[in-house]
């Protein structure tokens, strides 16, 4: 009885010391600043990333996201308290700041050391998110972040409109998916050894994605070189 006690004991030490490797353990501004510090730095210093960031949670009055944005005039990656909720893992934080970082990247760029870069999303914001989202996913393969988590934290919080016909953004539905097919194209192993096979927002996006990953599976068939129009 003693040694079963024991046994017991040690096996219940031991997993107060293991961290489930999806957990999210933020609750708080302070947690989440500290948590973004850890995460940012990992991503730009995995990535090589020459230029200068700093990472802050704190709610702006203007952001052109509902959860974050990237000041390219002081290179400040904000993030709003506001998402904690949304957020699970480290990956999908990782992703948040990934694709803002990378229109950070951009802001260095052009004239007056970027200060005007900005003006690029204002006249084709759509253009340069799905090259945000593609960087994005680069950088967390580079950082050993899931990029699956990108596509997870957008079916959580990114609204989904009725048309993109006359927009300059690119619905919901088609940019998942046109990550989906960026990492299946670029990082297939990801799917393969999928971890996130039963998370329950990327087994919906599996849902409401069938027709579409139909056409992506009959371009890699026929080795086709078009662009897949997706479906809404």
């Amino acid at each position: 009885m003693r040694k079963i006690f024991l046994l017991g004991f040690i096996v219940l030490t031991l997993l107060s010391f293991i961290q489930p490797s999806f957990a999210w353990d933020v609750k708080t501004t302070e947690e989440l600043q500290t948590r973004m510090n850890s995460v940012g730095f990992r991503i730009l210093n995995s990535n090589r990333i020459e230029k200068r960031f700093i990472f802050m949670a704190i709610n702006r009055v203007y952001t052109r996201d509902f959860w974050t944005d990237v000041s390219s005039v002081n290179r400040t990656v904000w993030v709003k308290p506001v998402v904690i909720p949304y957020i699970d893992t480290d990956d999908e934080l990782a992703a948040i700041l990934s694709h803002s970082i990378a229109h950070g990247v951009d802001s260095y760029e052009g004239v007056l050391r970027g200060y005007i870069s900005i003006l690029n999303y204002w006249v084709a914001p759509n253009k340069y998110d799905l090259k945000a989202d593609k960087t994005a996913v680069d950088y967390m393969i580079n950082a050993d972040y899931n990029p699956l988590a990108l596509i997870t934290i957008l079916n959580k919080i990114g609204k989904q409109y009725r048309y993109d016909i006359l927009s300059n953004h690119t619905l919901v539905s088609r940019r998942m998916m046109l990550i989906y097919e960026y990492i299946y194209t670029k990082y297939p192993h990801i799917l393969v050894d999928n971890e996130y096979k039963d998370n329950l927002y990327y087994q919906n996006f599996l849902l409401i994605s069938r027709d579409n990953r139909m056409k992506l599976l009959e371009k890699v068939k026929t080795n086709s070189k078009k662009k897949i129009n997706y479906s809404y």
